[in-house]
């Protein structure tokens, strides 16, 4: 009876560390979701705001085949867009929603009718089809099945696959780099190189890059005005994955900024442009977030009415994920409705609670 008990106590145990892990895991799922949607609104369009970074979908559904690319905020993906086949684009710096206006036929915008015809100042790429990467393939990609990782250029804004990167190192760690340009961006922008020697975590790309100073880069700056490290010469090719601050390094003499202008790239100076500060405006509009208050609930449950919770949490999210399918198959999107609905027929066909025996020695 004492080892049945002691059984029954060390179950208990493992389904509170299980618990924990699970409002672990829902508060990863919440910093993700804030690092894609920032401080957007569900409900309301953006357009209002003006060119502004926000979370982006393109409606294949009212512009099939990108021939007239077009992205929409994501309320507009919630009240206009409903049940049509979208396409998740991720973050876009600079850009007005389109939701209504003349890509769209004779289809306005049920949240903000009254906009113009066209936003001139929105910029498009193949992201707006589908497709990302040099190897221009959709993500996920059913062709594809090794499941490799995805990272966005700071620059363009496209997504790369890891081993597309043109890196000749091992990818870093996340957790040790803060952004990456691309091998493409930083053809481009090729002045980033003679910063790379001192905040790029890519360690043979210091290397040539440091063989190259000896020879061509003058590391002193071109004046005592100016910080940018002059270079010459062959650069190297490939990625860039920089260390945390390293935009605080960039020069920001007049020259360097009309450079930053005429190159579309201003915004690498502008420290609201970083991810940390568009992950934090989505934070400042949720108080509490949901692994709190998840963690004030677990601390008010005894071990028996753990064991019912994670349970009910794991019947739950079995049924979500066959809920859930259907709007995979079908490409659309989940409304709030949906999920109200979801967990209305879970109530009514709730199991009864299992009563988990506890014994004595």
């Amino acid at each position: 009876m004492a080892e049945q008990a002691e059984t029954v106590e060390n179950m208990e145990e493992e389904k509170s560390v299980t618990m924990l892990d699970v409002l672990q895991e829902e508060n990863q799922l919440e910093e993700d979701a804030n690092a894609v949607l920032g401080a957007s609104d569900d409900k309301n369009c953006t357009y209002s705001e003006g060119y502004i970074r926000q979370a982006l979908y393109a409606c294949n559904t009212c512009c099939p085949g990108g021939k007239e690319p077009a992205g929409v905020c994501l309320a507009c993906s919630f009240h206009c867009h409903e049940g049509h086949e979208l396409i998740e684009l991720y973050t876009k710096r600079h850009f007005r929603c389109d939701c209504g206006n003349s890509k769209f036929n004779e289809k306005k915008c049920s949240l903000d009718p009254a906009k113009a015809s066209v936003n001139n100042e929105n910029q498009y790429n193949q992201n707006f089809t589908g497709v990302y990467c040099t190897c221009s393939r959709p993500y996920p990609d059913p062709e594809d099945t090794s499941n490799d990782e995805m990272l966005q250029c700071v620059i363009c804004e496209d997504w790369y696959h890891s081993k597309h990167l043109n890196c000749k190192d091992e990818i870093p760690e996340g957790n040790s780099y803060e952004e990456i340009v691309c091998s493409g961006c930083m053809e481009k922008h090729h002045y980033l190189w003679g910063y790379a020697l001192q905040y790029s975590v890519n360690k043979s790309f210091k290397k040539e890059v440091e063989d190259e100073v000896e020879e061509t880069v003058d590391i002193t700056g071109q004046s005592s005005e100016c910080k940018l490290p002059e270079s010459g010469g062959q650069k190297p090719e490939g990625s860039c994955f920089w260390a945390e601050g390293w935009r605080a390094a960039l020069c920001t003499c007049n020259s360097c900024k009309k450079m930053y202008e005429e190159g579309g790239v201003s915004f690498l100076i502008d420290p609201s442009d970083s991810v940390q500060a568009y992950e934090e405006a989505g934070k400042l509009v949720r108080s509490e977030s949901a692994y709190e208050r998840g963690m004030k609930a677990l601390a008010s449950l005894d071990h028996v009415q753990q064991v019912n919770a994670i349970e009910e949490y794991n019947n739950m999210k079995d049924h979500l994920k066959q809920y859930l399918k259907k709007f995979v198959e079908n490409k659309k999107v989940v409304r709030e409705e949906d999920i109200k609905e979801f967990f209305s027929e879970m109530s009514s066909n709730k199991r009864p609670k299992v009563t988990v025996p506890t014994f004595c020695r």
